[in-house]
């Protein structure tokens, strides 16, 4: 069963719809929140930064997620990364530090 968190300035209709997506992958543990909507700093338009965590997450994969994800005609861009192929040290500290989980299949 999949947790779902708020994700700040997003209707609960539109996370209602992510949620849906994520609910299809089997394999996607958690997704976690960063960025200015985790920190409380956003801005209107400001986009949705979130990385995946899992078993046997790919790139294929998370190009075919992003795809499901943009046919949901959201009002805001939405980045994903897989928490694991992240390579950049300040990234993973941020995301450690201000990180909030927002889906998770645990």
């Amino acid at each position: 069963m999949i947790q779902k968190a708020n994700i700040a300035g997003i209707n609960p209709e539109e996370l209602h719809r992510l949620g849906s997506v994520f609910e299809q992958e089997p394999n996607l543990r958690e997704v976690i929140l960063y960025g200015s909507r985790a920190k409380g700093t956003h801005r209107p338009g400001s986009d949705i930064d979130l990385t995946l965590k899992g078993t046997a997450l790919t790139t294929a994969w998370l190009m075919d997620l992003s795809a499901k994800i943009d046919d949901l005609l959201l009002p805001y861009e939405v980045d994903l990364s897989i928490f694991e192929h992240i390579d950049n040290p300040d990234l993973i500290e941020h995301i450690s530090r201000v990180g909030k989980v927002v889906f998770s299949n645990e």
